[in-house]
């Protein structure tokens, strides 16, 4: 598999899993709550990520991560856990996902240079999208989430081995 396909793959999936992470917020949360504006305009975000990364791996022969139906899964219940614990745990799942994804696309950027710059273009322009949830959920209270080192912790090595898994299987 080359380099960009990899890519493709664990990119298509970590927007997947954020499209399910904010569905089990919104679906725990309403469109009442606290932030529930800004959750649902971040899921739109993902959703067209998600798209474009769909449409861009079936135009180049890529397959999707054989664990979508496992993320499916975590991230509706990670998404409905965080935000049973309150809308500032909710925006807490945001600002750590968001960190280690600005991390994996910066990474993805380096590695890239200029082999594809369409790739290279679309993770540009999702990383600073992702750039912005994590502004907006640092902003909305994140920190001020109970346990905050404990929970931005263990979402962060979670998404860091997810990342891993969705690369390679």
């Amino acid at each position: 598999m080359t380099d960009t396909a990899r890519m493709l793959r664990v990119d298509q999936a970590g927007e997947y899993g954020a499209t399910r992470i904010y569905a089990g917020q919104l679906a725990v949360m309403g469109d009442r709550a606290p932030h529930a504006g800004e959750i649902a305009h971040m899921a739109e975000q993902e959703a067209v990520h998600r798209a474009k990364f769909d449409a861009l791996i079936a135009r180049r022969g890529v397959r999707p991560t054989a664990l979508q139906p496992v993320w499916n899964v975590a991230g509706f219940a990670l998404g409905a856990a965080t935000a049973l614990i309150g809308p500032k745990a909710a925006m807490a799942c945001t600002a750590a996902i968001e960190t280690e994804i600005d991390r994996h696309y910066t990474q993805q950027l380096d590695e890239l240079g200029d082999q594809d710059p369409e790739l290279a273009g679309m993770i540009r322009e999702f990383r600073d999208d992702e750039r912005a949830h994590k502004a907006a959920a640092l902003a909305a209270g994140a920190e001020q989430a109970p346990a905050y080192p404990l929970l931005s912790g263990a979402i962060r090595l979670g998404c860091r081995l997810a990342i891993r898994l969705s690369e390679r299987i």
